[in-house]
């Protein structure tokens, strides 16, 4: 008996987080992208040293969440896995669109776009395919997808900081400088390296000083 797998198109829903409100008065406007096992109403607390008058965040939500034990207590979240992951970005990539289609977020305001761990992968892969120009990326303790190229960036004019801790406990030297090396190959003199004394955790006095 043999079995075939099918695929079909369907209107599905999602949250996505928002901190601080939006205003006149508002210089900076981050989408923030969190790492596997996190949930964006918790990943988007890091950011509330932030000046709130000043900064307006938007965490969006990975679709795919599990209970991150057998008490069935935690959930999480994931971006993306090796399980069909073209389509699977293709639909985090429609969410996204939806997401600034819904903000209709102003052109005056200087955009941040920050990806954590697993979430490096899913916003470095939005600004190549959607062309998106933000002002800074922040690519923060997570590996850079291997099929980009420096192509895909040469709409990209914004800063770029690397940042990771030496600490890491998923990061090798040899991981180190293969992931520091590709981002001086895709950004070259737009690119700051940042590492710090710590583990694998959001490092929120770096992201306040790079504002």
């Amino acid at each position: 008996m043999n079995s075939t797998e099918k695929e079909i198109f369907y209107k599905t829903s999602n949250t996505y987080s928002a901190l601080n409100t939006l205003t006149t008065e508002t210089k900076n406007i981050w989408f923030v992208c969190h790492g596997m096992g996190y949930l964006s109403r918790y990943f988007i607390k890091h950011f509330k040293g932030l000046s709130e008058k000043e900064n307006y965040i938007i965490a969006p939500q990975a679709q795919s969440k599990y209970y991150q034990s057998s008490n069935f207590k935690h959930v999480g979240s994931s971006w993306l896995t090796k399980e069909n992951t073209s389509a699977e970005t293709e639909n985090v990539m429609r969410y996204f669109d939806a997401i600034f289609e819904t903000e209709n977020l102003p052109n005056k305001n200087k955009l941040v776009c920050l990806g954590y761990s697993q979430g490096v992968s899913v916003i470095m892969r939005y600004i190549a395919r959607r062309k998106l120009n933000c002002d800074h990326l922040i690519i923060h303790s997570g590996g850079i997808p291997k099929e980009l190229e420096v192509t895909d960036f040469s709409h990209f004019t914004g800063q770029v900081s690397l940042i990771y801790g030496t600490q890491d406990e998923y990061l090798t030297e040899e991981r180190i400088a293969y992931e520091t090396s590709r981002a001086k190959e895709l950004f070259g003199d737009q690119l700051n390296i940042i590492p710090f004394d710590g583990p694998h955790e959001v490092n929120e006095t770096i992201i306040k000083s790079i504002v």
